[in-house]
C-alpha cells in the first residue's frame, strides 16, 4: 500500500469527519436537521421559482448538457484541427482556450512572450488568426466559448469581425465570452489595465450585444479560477454571485434595463472531488441568484432569474503522480456537475496536471461524459438527490455562508473596492495554506501523492510538447501581416479609439473598426494602457 498504511487508515476514521472545504459534517442528517423547512420556498418544483432544482422542468431528459471540451495549443491551425476532431467525436460546443501572450495582451513577437507562444493555448495576434482559427467551423450552428478577459473584448471584436466577413449574421451567433475581469484581480492575475476603466469596456461591449447579438452571453462569470487559487466552496460560490451582483449593477449603471441583458449572463463553475459539497453549491446559487434577481432587483422576466452555468472538473485536483487515477477523479466531479443541473460539461484530461492534453487524453474525457449521459441513467430524473437530508442541509449551509460573505463585501464598499483593499486575496490565500496543512498532515489525502504512493508499472504517460516552430511560425506570419497591411489606416483608427476612450464614450464599434483594419491584439491593448495605465496589484502579506 506503499507509504500510507491501513493503520493511518483507522487514524483518520477516528477524527471528525468533514467536506473538502472544512464544513463539519455528521455521520447521519435526519429530518430534524431541516426543521421550519418549507418545500416551496426552498425547492420548488424543478423549473419553478427559486430554480434550486434546476432551471428546466425536464432538464436532461429533454436535452443532456453542451459537451464543450476546452480546446487550444500552438497555432490557430493546430487548433481548428482539434475543434474539427472533437466536433467529430461528437462535442457539441466548442471552449477556446489562449496563450499566455494573448491573455496578458501581448503580441508574439513581444520579448516578454519568448517562449511562451502557444504553450498553454492557441496565439492570437490579429484577425487573421482568428480566421484561421475558426474556418469551416458553422459558427451559426455551433455554440462557442472563448476563455479569456483582460483583451476579452478585443478578441470578441475579431470573432465578430470574421463573422461579418464569412456572411454570418451576427443576431444568429450563440456562445459565450468569458469576460469576467473581476476574477482575474481575484484569482488568476491576467489583468492589462486598472479596475474601473476594465468595466467600462465591459459594460460597452454589454450595451453593444444586447443590441446587436441578442444571443450571446457577454459574460462568464467565473467561479472557476477563484476556486483554483484555493478558495472553499463556499468562498467560490459568494465571490462567484457578488461578482455577479457587481456585473448587474454595471450594465443598469450603463443605462440598461435589467431584464434587458441579465438573461445573457452566465456562469462557470468548477466541479471538485467532494461529491455532494459540490452538489449543494450549485443548488445553492440558483436559488440565492433567483431569490436577488427578483427580491433585489425588481426582475420580471424568469430568464432573469434562472442561473445558467457551465463546469469544469477540478484542475487542481489533478495529481501528477499516477497520472491515470485523474480520469476517475474527473468521472467523479463530472457526475457532481450533472447531478447540480450544470448546461454545459468540460471534463479535464488526465495530463492536464502535466501540459497540454493530448489527442488520446481528450478522447478519453470526452467519452467520459458520453459514458455519463448514455450509460449510467442519470438523466432519466431530474435532481434525484432532492429531499436529501444532507443535501438539504448542506445547501442551506453553503447559503448561509455565502450569505455572511456577501454581507462582508457589502461592508467593505463592494467588489472593486474589495480587489483594491486586497480583501479576496487574503481569504484566498488563507484557505489555500489551511488545505495545504491538511495534505502536509495526512488530514486530507490525495492517492498518489500522500496516501497510497507505488506508482503502478507502465505509469509513465505520453506529454503534448509544444516546440519553438509555433512561436516562428506566428512571427513570420505576423511580420508578413505589419509589412502588407495598410498601416496608417492602423494608425488612424487606433487614434481614433484613444480619443474615444478618453471621451468616455463606448469604444465596442471603435474596437471593430481597429481589428478589421488588422491592428494587433498587442497593438490595441498597448492603446489602452497608454490612456489608463497599466494595473499593478497591492502585495497582500
Amino acid at each position: 500500500m506503499g507509504e500510507f498504511m491501513v493503520s493511518e487508515l483507522t487514524k483518520l476514521k477516528a477524527k471528525e469527519f468533514e467536506t473538502i472545504s472544512g464544513i463539519p459534517v455528521k455521520a447521519v442528517y435526519t429530518k430534524a436537521d431541516l426543521q421550519n423547512w418549507d418545500y416551496e420556498t426552498k425547492l420548488g418544483d424543478p423549473g419553478q421559482y427559486p430554480y434550486t432544482r434546476g432551471i428546466h422542468e425536464d432538464m436532461y431528459q429533454g436535452k443532456v448538457w453542451t459537451m464543450r471540451q476546452f480546446a487550444g495549443f500552438g497555432g490557430p491551425e493546430e487548433t481548428n484541427e482539434r475543434f474539427k476532431y472533437l466536433l467529430c467525436q461528437g462535442q457539441t460546443g466548442l471552449s477556446t482556450a489562449f496563450d499566455l501572450p494573448t491573455l496578458m495582451g501581448y503580441d508574439s513577437d513581444n520579448t516578454k512572450s519568448h517562449g511562451e507562444v502557444g504553450v498553454c493555448g492557441v496565439a492570437i495576434d490579429s484577425l487573421q488568426d482568428i480566421e484561421i482559427l475558426y474556418k469551416d467551423i458553422p459558427l451559426d450552428k455551433i455554440s462557442t466559448s472563448m476563455t479569456i478577459n483582460g483583451p476579452a473584448v478585443i478578441i470578441y471584436a475579431m470573432f465578430l469581425a470574421n463573422a461579418k466577413k464569412q456572411g454570418f449574421d451576427w443576431k444568429g451567433l450563440n456562445g459565450t465570452l468569458q469576460n469576467d475581469i473581476f476574477k482575474e484581480y481575484i484569482a488568476q492575475k491576467t489583468y492589462l489595465i486598472p479596475p474601473r476603466p476594465a468595466l467600462k469596456l465591459i459594460q460597452d461591449m454589454m450595451v453593444f450585444c444586447t443590441h446587436n447579438v441578442p444571443k450571446w452571453n457577454t459574460i462568464s462569470v467565473s467561479g472557476y479560477h477563484i476556486r483554483e487559487a484555493g478558495a472553499t466552496a463556499a468562498q467560490e460560490l459568494a465571490f462567484t454571485l457578488a461578482d455577479g451582483f457587481a456585473y448587474v449593477d454595471a450594465g443598469i449603471e450603463a443605462g440598461l434595463k435589467i431584464d434587458e441583458f441579465v438573461p445573457r449572463l452566465s456562469f462557470f463553475f468548477n466541479a471538485h472531488i467532494d461529491f455532494f459539497e459540490e452538489i449543494a453549491k450549485y443548488r445553492a446559487a440558483r436559488r440565492i441568484w433567483a431569490k436577488r434577481m427578483k427580491e433585489k432587483y425588481g426582475a420580471k422576466d424568469e430568464r432573469s432569474l434562472k442561473l445558467r452555468f457551465h463546469t469544469q472538473t477540478a484542475g487542481c485536483s489533478l495529481t501528477g503522480q499516477q497520472p491515470e487515477n485523474n480520469i476517475v477523479r474527473t468521472a467523479i466531479e463530472a457526475l457532481a456537475g450533472v447531478l447540480g443541473g450544470t448546461q454545459s460539461l468540460h471534463t479535464n484530461s488526465m495530463d492536464e496536471v502535466l501540459g497540454l492534453p493530448t489527442q488520446k487524453a481528450a478522447h478519453i474525457a470526452l467519452r467520459t461524459q458520453q459514458i455519463i449521459a448514455y450509460e449510467t441513467g442519470v438523466t432519466n430524473v431530474v435532481d434525484p438527490l432532492a429531499g436529501s437530508y444532507y443535501v438539504e442541509w448542506l445547501t442551506d449551509e453553503l447559503e448561509r455562508q455565502a450569505n455572511e460573505y456577501f454581507a462582508k463585501i457589502d461592508e467593505i464598499g463592494g467588489v472593486i473596492a474589495g480587489i483594491e483593499k486586497g480583501f479576496f486575496m487574503k481569504e484566498l490565500a488563507d484557505s489555500a495554506y489551511q488545505f495545504q496543512q491538511k495534505l502536509d498532515n495526512s488530514q486530507r489525502i490525495f492517492i498518489g501523492l500522500n496516501g497510497f504512493n507505488d506508482e503502478a508499472p507502465g505509469s509513465k504517460i505520453e506529454i503534448l510538447k509544444i516546440g519553438s516552430e509555433y512561436e516562428n511560425r506566428q512571427v513570420e506570419r505576423l511580420n508578413a501581416l505589419k509589412a502588407s497591411r495598410n498601416n496608417d489606416k492602423v494608425k488612424t483608427t487606433l487614434v481614433n479609439l484613444k480619443n474615444i476612450l478618453k471621451k468616455n464614450e463606448n469604444s465596442f464599434p471603435a474596437l471593430i473598426e481597429c481589428v478589421e483594419a488588422y491592428a494587433t491584439l498587442g497593438e490595441i491593448c498597448d492603446a489602452l494602457r497608454e490612456v489608463f495605465g497599466a494595473y499593478r496589484e497591492n502585495a497582500v502579506l
